[in-house]
């Protein structure tokens, strides 16, 4: 929660909500990824991954077209765009890592960020839409 407000703070003079940040990031890093993949690495539930992929197409970022193979299966990938503005945006997102990293020395923030990549290689298996709900109750 604290790196998504300083993300936040940072890009407040922007039109570009943290959430679509991260969806514009994994598309890309992943070029052609489909519509549910990219939900499940972001770990957003489909409805909302589509909605802020809506949001970013309707911005000219991304764009979507049917897989060859299925063609109910959308890939994504950025526009020229999208390129350009994660380009733009990107060392401003790497500035807030330093900002949040700054109370450690140098030398403990790289063990900070060693041991975290332990941590969440260990426990991907957590990191889905939906994660930590409670289940229903049988009746």
């Amino acid at each position: 929660m604290i790196s998504t407000a300083i993300v936040a703070e940072e890009f407040e003079d922007e039109d570009m909500p943290v959430s679509q940040w991260a969806v514009l990031t994994m598309i890309d890093n992943h070029p052609e990824i489909d519509q549910s993949r990219l939900a499940e690495v972001v770990a957003i539930d489909k409805t909302n991954t589509g909605r802020l992929v809506d949001q970013l197409e309707a911005k000219g970022l991304v764009e979507r077209h049917p897989n060859d193979s299925d063609r109910r299966v959308w890939m994504l990938r950025c526009t020229p765009l999208g390129y350009k503005t994660r380009k733009r945006l990107r060392l401003r997102a790497l500035a807030t890592q330093d900002k949040l990293l700054s109370c450690l020395k140098p030398a403990d923030r790289e063990r900070f960020i060693d041991l975290m990549s332990h941590v969440v290689t260990a426990n991907e298996k957590y990191v889905r839409p939906g994660a930590g709900r409670r289940k229903p109750k049988s009746r």
